[in-house]
């Protein structure tokens, strides 16, 4: 299954009147990095910076005026993309975004069906959250100390490894703890697994006659009856 990891930053927050300034995306097959990503700056060709989006992001007008229109490159994002999921953090911001410039191109739209939004699943699994990508990178330890400021494909790396984490796509642990508990061998990944065992053994539940039954019935199938294997 191919899927990219993205990110977008935009002019300001209406989706109706602002524009896409940036993408990101990382490819994931089969939940493993390719190694394979976009990244591209946009301009906005009509539209300014808000501010505040300024102060999140700090891509500015002057960085962006001999950027490539979305037309010049909308191409080249759906050629990266192709079949493979669109998975984002709050992604009905950016497919939104995403939605609204391709509709300004007359480009067909990115149905529900093919996003994932990992905030979505980070609610699902952590309830009492908080779900940001920062406090996500402090839940699995993933380094996000270089992130001064949001960054689409910084931010894609980051959620990428985010998202492995919450479905459970990397391996576990090999390094085994082997530890001798009353003739067992039991073996952990985070130390010795104690066993409490009991002063006396439990009864047998089944009684003598209901054994000799039993053998008795093994005895009548013959020497292929699987209870053979078992018996002595």
């Amino acid at each position: 299954m191919r899927e990219i990891i993205f990110d977008t930053e935009t002019t300001g927050l209406d989706s109706r009147e602002d524009r896409v300034i940036e993408i990101g995306g990382v490819e994931l097959e089969n939940q493993f990095p390719t190694g394979r990503t976009i990244h591209l700056y946009i301009n906005p060709v009509d539209r300014k910076v808000h501010p505040d989006a300024l102060a999140v992001h700090g891509i500015t007008d002057e960085f962006l005026k001999d950027k490539p229109s979305f037309a010049e490159v909308a191409d080249q994002i759906l050629d990266f993309f192709g079949d493979a999921r669109w998975v984002a953090h709050n992604a009905t911001f950016d497919i939104g975004f995403i939605n609204a410039e391709f509709e300004r191109l007359g480009l067909p739209p990115i149905v529900n069906e093919r996003v994932t939004d990992t905030l979505a699943l980070a609610r699902r699994k952590h309830p009492m959250g908080p779900n940001s990508l920062d406090a996500l990178c402090r839940r699995y330890g993933i380094d996000n100390s270089h992130r001064a400021k949001h960054g689409a494909l910084l931010d894609s790396e980051l959620l990428a490894e985010v998202y492995i984490e919450m479905i459970g796509g990397r391996q576990a642990a090999l390094g085994l703890v082997t530890s001798e508990i009353g003739g067992l061998t039991i073996e952990a990944d985070d130390g010795p697994i104690i066993v409490m065992q009991r002063e006396r053994p439990l009864r047998p539940r089944l009684t003598e006659t209901e054994l000799a039954a039993h053998a008795a019935l093994v005895s009548k199938i013959g020497v292929k009856a699987i209870w053979a294997k078992y018996s002595g």
